[in-house]
């Protein structure tokens, strides 16, 4: 009698373990999941951001530094991504907001530029893009929730982290830039010059920064 009763409590262990290990990766892959669809946005972003440089760099001939501002950051932003490293990333992501902001800002003090359609085009498509980070940083943060949870709980506590897993940080823009600023495209010109002061206050795309870390390989 004694023997099955052993018998009995190890088959329960055995089976709790292989439903905890399942569960686990059935969360983690799904936080991995909604990463990859942050991921493509970001690298939506960075492929639109030269079209932008190339369009307005012909209206923008005394805003040199401005410009070199963005490609920089864009290029920041693209070798930060390839590391994996969540301080990096987010560090690179908001550097390259700002610099965005800064360029549409200047852009209102040209009103030829404001006025074609390819530079009009790539602020919505900026905006839409920035609207589905902000949509799958959510749906990330809300997945790394569940996940950390169960991987912080007892009792899978004492075993997740001998089977190799560990908690992901959440997705998050800093707190100044979660509104979503717009460019104002109406009809009346700017006053000022493109020497002189911008006529509106920053605007361009909220950041996509990051205070944890990509899902694991």
């Amino acid at each position: 009698m004694g023997w099955w009763i052993v018998l009995g409590i190890v088959v329960v262990v055995v089976l709790w373990l292989v439903f905890t290990y399942n569960g686990l990766v059935t969360l983690r892959n799904r936080t991995q999941e909604a990463w990859s669809e942050i991921d493509v946005e970001l690298k939506r972003r960075h492929d639109l951001i030269p079209n932008l440089v190339q369009t307005v760099q012909g209206y923008m001939q005394h805003e040199r530094g401005t410009l070199e501002a963005v490609t920089n950051a864009r290029a920041g932003a693209v070798a930060a991504g390839a590391t994996g490293d969540p301080a990096k990333i987010g560090a690179a992501e908001n550097m390259l907001t700002q610099s965005l902001r800064s360029l549409f800002a200047v852009s209102e003090n040209y009103p030829d530029l404001k006025a074609i359609s390819a530079f009009t085009n790539l602020q919505e498509q900026l905006t839409a893009t920035e609207d589905k980070i902000e949509f799958s940083r959510r749906f990330y943060n809300g997945n790394v929730r569940d996940y950390n949870i169960k991987l912080q709980t007892l009792p899978t506590s004492l075993i997740a982290g001998v089977l190799g897993f560990k908690a992901f940080g959440f997705f998050q823009a800093d707190e100044s830039d979660r509104a979503v600023p717009q460019v104002n495209f109406g009809n009346n010109p700017p006053t000022g010059g493109p020497s002189g002061p911008p006529a509106a206050g920053p605007s361009g795309p909220p950041p996509a920064g990051s205070s944890g870390p990509p899902p694991q390989s």
